[in-house]
């Protein structure tokens, strides 16, 4: 569809959805808006540069239908996914975001291919999942893996510390810690984060690790097992930034409250403390 195609489809669908006495017409034309700005870039601009479109939305996104309310929300998120157009996430609408299928948006696009818009993605999720119903959504929708999966790439290594902060989010809530602690080899892959040079992502990984050794003694043993978790921990603990720092003082503290004779099974790992 052209661009002046775009522009005539937009201008007539906020008509309609302002000028209809009947909800279908307004539901369909919101409907419509919500398609073209799911996948383009190009389009969410058309919108949000059409004369009088953002104030329409926002006056019906407090309609009192419950449907045109969530349709005029999506239509909003879409718009932010635009770097450009980062619309502020209020805390009452984090909710209806979800409700209205974002975060499944959200989810399949982070699992999916690389895009420019990546971190704002990522810091979009962030918003949402910090309301416990959107965290048992996203879990659901496999956002865990996902999140891993970024973790893991070489793509950039602020993705990967912005995916760790999602991630912690997550394990705030039992959805999000118990997908964790089923991940294959969470403790190791938490580790190996360590052993990077992004500070953002060794915050992340202290703090998912912290919240693995406070739910599970399995976590803890795993930890011990490896033979530099101690060494790293130390010089975080030394040459991290200020909340790395304080991040990996708790993980020693958690390490030298634990029985470590039942842990490491007679390896001298800590007789340097």
């Amino acid at each position: 569809m052209s661009s002046a195609r775009v522009r005539e489809v937009i201008r007539q669908c906020l008509s309609e959805a302002q000028s209809s006495d009947f909800h279908e017409a307004e539901q369909k034309a919101l409907q419509t808006l919500v398609s073209i700005t799911k996948v383009s870039p190009l389009n969410r601009n058309l919108l949000a540069l059409t004369e009088g479109a953002i104030p329409a939305l926002l006056t019906l996104s407090k309609s009192s239908s419950d449907i045109i309310q969530i349709l005029s929300l999506s239509i909003l998120f879409n718009l932010s996914l635009n770097p450009d157009l980062n619309l502020a996430m209020l805390d009452k609408n984090k909710a209806k975001f979800g409700v209205a299928g974002t975060i499944q948006l959200l989810v399949k696009a982070i699992a999916g291919p690389r895009c420019p818009a990546a971190h704002h993605l990522l810091s979009s999720l962030a918003e949402l999942v910090r309301f416990h119903g959107n965290c048992t959504l996203a879990v659901r929708e496999g956002a865990v893996q996902a999140l891993i999966q970024v973790v893991e790439s070489t793509d950039g290594e602020d993705l990967a510390g912005t995916s760790l902060l999602v991630l912690a989010l997550l394990a705030r809530f039992d959805e999000g810690l118990n997908a964790l602690r089923k991940t294959d080899q969470i403790v190791s892959k938490m580790v190996d984060v360590l052993k990077g040079r992004c500070m953002l992502s060794k915050e992340g990984a202290a703090e998912i690790l912290l919240l693995l050794f406070e739910e599970s003694e399995g976590c803890v043993r795993d930890a011990l097992r490896l033979p530099d978790f101690s060494t790293l921990i130390a010089d975080i603990s030394v040459r991290g930034s200020a909340r790395a720092r304080e991040k990996a003082a708790l993980l020693l503290k958690k390490i030298m409250d634990a029985d470590l004779d039942s842990y490491v099974d007679g390896n001298p790992m800590f007789s340097q403390w």
